[in-house]
């Protein structure tokens, strides 16, 4: 593309960005607007007319059709109620080229083509190191990230699995490897992906005859990057593709780094041979940081804002916003946005409470909400006990409630995966497959989800208020 951005149109759009995630509650709804956004290759104004070009047809439809009115609303509202236009265009000659490298003399043997990724998803390279902020919470996993750039296949480094809570910087860690071995080497062939995006691609490679295409693409790559690991619990035919490619590739000496958010052996639905694979590398978990690495974060992240914010706001967000980095975000451009529209305006503590004020009541109700209040709450809404609930009765009458409980408790609260075990007396894996299976539930069965509504309406909560 040849086209330039001009300076004051880009400023618009990425204020209008910062407005529109600034009315997401929903970590989930976050992310996924993230993934979309970052599909993004320009952004241009013609007159009165904003025009998008996306790196795939795919994402130019997607975000016209679910973000595009939002969007346009929040550049009418940077360029103070101008009328604006938002078009979405798929440029096709920023397609990235599909590699498929035959050489596989060793891991230092890389591919000559001059693109790197054969996934629609690209890397974000705001995602580097450099970017990172190191603290006691993850900074073992910031060593291995570190030490597989230094020499990707290694076997003590491969795989490297990298674990924990949503927010707190795994997919930062991973893109950090991509982004700095394709600054090393150029022509190394790197393929970013979640779990899910594997899983649709083997689906239409057996629908349209093209398993040995797509096998030939995942199996001769030098760097395989697979986000959400956890989704590949979606059946024993797609676990085996799975465990096949991990495998050539491992054997071929090529680097694989997987996030999920549990540990490998807390993995539900997935087979033990690919688990003891997963654990026969590096595993290094990420944990929710303390406050002086939540100020240092917000530090980071603030740098480029304008006008500067001021670093007692910086303190009272970390010392307040403490669920997941995320939120903590999202609370930072809420202030930015403020700034911005009043620079003269003093930042009291008083006016940050106002300001912050969902933030910080969801933040205070996630810490008094208790799982024995939960699972009392679902039992009377169902007419059961809670020694139904806590025990291994498995009709249905029983598994409802159960796993609805469970999936409050793990969307609802601050509690770790392994207290709501503990309290629910279960394991992990019971405690992620009860709350996959209500999520699915709820895509369909809309009695369920007018149950659940009722239920967080008793905890001052909505349906869009969970944690990830």
């Amino acid at each position: 593309m040849n086209e330039t951005i001009d300076i004051t149109s880009k400023e618009m759009w990425e204020r209008a960005k910062e407005i529109y995630l600034s009315t997401l509650h929903s970590v989930e709804e976050k992310s996924q607007v993230d993934r979309y956004l970052s599909m993004i290759l320009s952004v241009s104004r013609k007159g009165d007319n904003f025009i998008v070009l996306t790196s795939n047809a795919y994402a130019a439809d997607y975000l016209k059709d679910n973000y595009s009115e939002r969007l346009r609303k929040c550049l009418e509202l940077v360029a103070d109620g101008e009328k604006i236009g938002l078009e979405f265009k798929y440029d096709e000659t920023a397609k990235p080229a599909i590699i498929m490298p035959h050489n596989q003399m060793g891991r230092q043997s890389y591919s000559n083509a001059t693109s790197t990724f054969i996934s629609t998803m690209p890397l974000n390279e705001e995602y580097t190191f450099e970017e990172f902020v190191r603290g006691p919470s993850n900074s073992w996993a910031l060593a291995a990230a570190q030490g597989v750039v230094s020499n990707p296949g290694k076997s003590g480094y491969n795989p490297l699995f990298i674990h924990g809570g949503t927010g707190l910087g795994k997919t930062h860690l991973m893109q950090a490897i991509g982004n700095e071995l394709k600054r090393r080497n150029a022509n190394m062939a790197i393929c970013y992906l979640t779990a899910e995006t594997f899983l649709n691609e083997y689906v239409n490679a057996l629908k349209n005859g093209q398993i040995e295409t797509f096998r030939n693409r995942y199996r001769t790559i030098d760097l395989l990057m697979v986000d959400d690991v956890q989704f590949l619990q979606k059946g024993k035919q797609f676990q085996e593709e799975f465990f096949n490619t991990f495998c050539a590739l491992w054997q071929a000496h090529k680097q694989i780094v997987m996030t999920s958010d549990v540990a490998p052996k807390n993995l539900p639905a997935v087979e033990e041979r690919l688990i003891s694979r997963f654990e026969g590398g590096m595993v290094q978990e990420i944990e929710s940081p303390n406050y002086e690495t939540r100020l240092a974060i917000l530090r980071k992240k603030s740098e480029s804002m304008k006008p500067a914010i001021p670093d007692y706001a910086l303190e009272f967000i970390a010392d307040t916003i403490k669920s997941h980095v995320r939120a903590m975000e999202g609370a930072l451009h809420r202030v930015s946005i403020f700034r911005s529209m009043d620079p003269t305006e003093n930042l009291t503590k008083e006016t940050l409470s106002k300001l912050l004020k969902d933030f910080i009541e969801k933040e205070q109700t996630l810490k008094k909400l208790n799982i024995e209040e939960i699972q009392a709450v679902v039992a009377k809404k169902y007419s059961v006990t809670i020694t139904q609930i806590l025990s291994a009765e498995r009709t249905q009458s029983i598994v409802t409630p159960r796993q609805l409980a469970m999936y409050i408790a793990r969307k609802f609260t601050t509690k770790s995966l392994p207290e709501i075990a503990k309290l629910f007396e279960k394991t992990h894996a019971t405690i992620i497959h009860g709350v996959k299976n209500i999520e699915k539930r709820l895509d369909v069965e809309s009695d369920l989800k007018a149950t659940l509504a009722e239920i967080l309406s008793e905890f001052g909560y909505n349906l869009s208020d969970k944690m990830d």
